[in-house]
């Protein structure tokens, strides 16, 4: 497995994982002040995201249901957490947006190379209430 994305498995076959970036920010707030650079005082993390690119080859390894249940889990707006292969944990995130890019269409309209961006933000934990749900929901 190289990335896990709650009930998505990112592999070599169907779904691949070929890249990701990690983006992080400080937050802080300026103080206008007469005559200098204003001073900054920091507020604590700003937001955290990633942004994972996939390739998909639905006419030799199917995969096309990932794509369904990934849309599934943007759609519910719930938690999804989030691992890398290696076993390090990412945290909780939502799905912020999935992008497809179909091509080399064959005479369906299915594109026999599948090119996926999904963008994840970090997020607190869900309850422990809702993290059952989301975990049920998930093994459905």
């Amino acid at each position: 497995m190289l990335m896990m994305i709650g009930p998505v498995r990112f592999e070599i076959a169907p779904l691949n994982a070929i890249g990701f970036g990690h983006a992080h920010e400080a937050g802080f707030a300026e103080k206008p002040v007469i005559g200098t650079m204003p001073p900054l005082e920091f507020i604590g993390a700003g937001p955290e995201s990633w942004t994972i690119d996939a390739k998909l080859f639905p006419q030799k390894f199917g995969g096309l249901g990932d794509l369904e249940r990934l849309a599934q889990a943007r759609a519910s707006g719930l938690p999804q957490y989030m691992m890398r292969g290696d076993g390090s944990l990412m945290g909780w995130v939502v799905i912020t947006q999935v992008s497809e890019k179909w091509s080399y269409l064959d005479a369906r309209g299915i594109g026999r190379v599948v090119d996926v961006t999904i963008s994840v933000q970090r997020c607190q934990a869900p309850s422990s209430g809702a993290y059952f749900s989301i975990l049920s929901a998930a093994l459905a």
